[in-house]
């Protein structure tokens, strides 16, 4: 089924993976892919499609976050029970909390990416080490099963710091670890989900690598690429609703 979904530039990636979770999701909702279902190999995605395998990685691994698919230690990855997708048991306010989590990421590419950038010929050596520390410690909570929120916000508020530029720390410091959106929604599947985790944690660092080797647009693109992976597990949500 070649549907052919188009080439992968490195500004279109995200949105190729977008298209890739739509066709996906629309299989899994229309009962073209039941439960129990094995979705194709990443090669049989990538040929079908036509993207790469970094794009269908990101795809599963939104519909993974989604409650939609689920993978199987050396068989590969299946559709999930329907029921884990429809609802996810979220509170009532974790469900009002979907919308403004939206226009909170939306915000955050436009500051974070540009503060990245900055940060990227700016930093100083002390500010790269604090970064790098917050990352570190993201990593061992995942490690030991605790919760990463604080963590998490650290190394985002360590790249507002290394703008010196305090308006960047400020808006951030406005809204407080309620910026990571993964603390408002405690009953999603990947709050706690360390596969979930340590790729928002690879996220990271790629993020800090681009600051470290002084590489600005790279640095703006991480960051927004970290972010659209975000915006794109919580559209998922927000539809299911």
């Amino acid at each position: 089924m070649a549907n052919g979904l188009g080439t992968t530039a490195p500004r279109g990636r995200q949105r190729l993976a977008q298209q890739l979770i739509d066709q996906l999701r629309g299989q899994i909702e229309s009962g073209k892919l039941k439960q129990g279902d094995q979705l194709p190999t990443e090669p049989q995605l990538e040929a079908s499609y036509g993207v790469s395998r970094t794009v269908v990685r990101e795809a599963i691994a939104d519909l993974r976050a989604a409650g939609y698919v689920k993978p199987v230690q050396g068989k590969g990855v299946f559709v999930s029970d329907p029921k884990s997708h429809q609802t996810f048991n979220l509170t009532p306010i974790e469900i009002n909390s979907i919308p403004e989590t939206l226009e909170l990421l939306e915000f955050r590419m436009a500051t974070e990416g540009e503060a990245a950038a900055i940060a990227a010929y700016r930093r100083t050596a002390e500010q790269e080490s604090t970064m790098r520390a917050a990352n570190r410690r993201m990593a061992h909570l995942i490690e030991e099963g605790k919760p990463t929120v604080e963590a998490d916000y650290d190394f985002h508020m360590a790249i507002a710091a290394a703008t010196n530029n305090r308006f960047y720390v400020d808006v951030l410091r406005h809204f407080g670890p309620r910026a990571i959106p993964r603390g408002q929604f405690p009953t999603l599947p990947d709050a706690s989900d360390r596969d979930y985790l340590n790729k928002v944690h690879a996220e990271h660092v790629a993020i800090l690598s681009a600051i470290a080797e002084q590489d600005p647009d790279r640095a703006r693109q991480a960051m927004r690429d970290h972010l659209m992976a975000s915006q794109r597990r919580y559209r998922i949500l927000a539809e299911s609703q």
